[in-house]
């Protein structure tokens, strides 16, 4: 009788703990945010994803390192957690002087020149150019430089958005040093995380990931872009030698992209590495590998579309033969295991 008796009070107790576990579940699910994808065209059409418990939001609040973001190319149609700033190391990213990750993959230098613009992107309905700011210490055959500004024209009536990272003689981390603006209107955006600013009609949004000098640009239907303002610091300064002057601490942009659909004939200094047909000229095994296209990419200003290589036509071009883009580009977030990969494995 006694052993019974023990028997059915187990079974109690493992019921009551299976009930307990499967409400924090259930709870946990209803926590999280959930998007359906409804592009005709990609393999989770109609399909609802529901972000990871560790990150289920797709505007966190204050705070988060991780926003969940939904991939509609991918085949696994899997809700996955991505940094919220901008990743140095993953593909599409230029940061440093500058650095790029080509859509291939290969890291590559391009330095450009000071006080200059070039297209780092230029498709059919997207282009976007960058200025480069810098200097050149003496005994030097090149410019050292940094993107300091963004200029993004888009769709078929040319919109422009521009960001940039303002001058300042020393770097202060409680003031904000990032300018934004619409159509040349500049746009006033509240100083906190994941305040936001539409422009009429949902062209382009933006969204602080941090209280100030972070946030994601959005092109709905086109591309994603992370940006962070960072200074030249003395350690950098130090290490690398630039002869940074007292009065400029030079102030720049760290800048990853994620696109949703490019052309079979993207150009531009970064987006020549997402085409089928791209050899990368960077040489392995050399520390900066040093890729040109100078004459090629540069442009007249941050906001004009012409260059010798660009192909931006307003969207005039077929949109049948732009194609979503089905390539991993790395804007995941490791530290949640195997789980935070878009269609990868996270491996240490």
């Amino acid at each position: 009788m006694k052993g019974d008796l023990k028997c059915i009070s187990g079974l109690y107790v493992g019921l009551v703990l299976t009930l307990y576990a499967c409400t924090v579940i259930v709870q946990l699910d209803a926590a999280s945010e959930t998007k359906t994808c409804f592009q005709k065209k990609s393999p989770c059409f109609l399909k609802k994803q529901t972000c990871p418990n560790q990150c289920p939001s797709f505007s966190p609040p204050n705070g988060s390192s991780k926003s969940c973001v939904v991939d509609c190319s991918n085949p696994i149609c899997k809700a996955t957690c991505r940094n919220r700033k901008p990743n140095c190391n993953g593909k599409g990213s230029a940061c440093l002087d500058p650095r790029f990750i080509g859509g291939d993959g290969i890291v590559f230098y391009f330095h450009g020149k000071r006080d200059e613009h070039f297209a780092l992107i230029s498709d059919v309905d997207l282009q976007v150019n960058a200025r480069f700011i810098g200097l050149r210490p003496s005994g030097r055959n090149r410019d050292f430089t940094w993107i300091q500004s963004l200029g993004l024209i888009f769709g078929p009536n040319k919109k422009t958005f521009s960001l940039e990272a303002t001058k300042a003689a020393k770097w202060d981390q409680q003031v904000d040093h990032l300018h934004l603006s619409f159509e040349g209107t500049e746009i006033s955006l509240p100083k906190r995380d994941s305040s936001a600013w539409s422009a009429p009609g949902g062209y382009i949004q933006v969204e602080r990931t941090s209280d100030i000098n972070s946030v994601l640009v959005t092109i709905p239907d086109i591309a994603e872009i992370w940006v962070n303002v960072v200074p030249v610091t003395k350690e950098d300064n130090m290490i690398h030698k630039y002869g940074r002057p007292e009065n400029d601490c030079f102030a720049h942009l760290e800048v990853q992209f994620r696109f949703f659909r490019l052309s079979p004939n993207v150009e531009g200094v970064l987006g020549r590495t997402y085409r089928e047909d791209f050899k990368n000229p960077a040489k392995p095994g050399v520390a900066m590998p040093v890729v040109g296209g100078e004459d090629r990419y540069r442009t007249v200003s941050l906001l004009e579309t012409g260059c010798n290589a660009c192909v931006y036509s307003g969207g005039s071009g077929s949109l049948d033969k732009i194609e979503p883009l089905l390539l991993n580009q790395n804007t995941i977030d490791c530290t949640g295991g195997s789980s935070s990969g878009v269609g990868i494995f996270c491996k240490k």
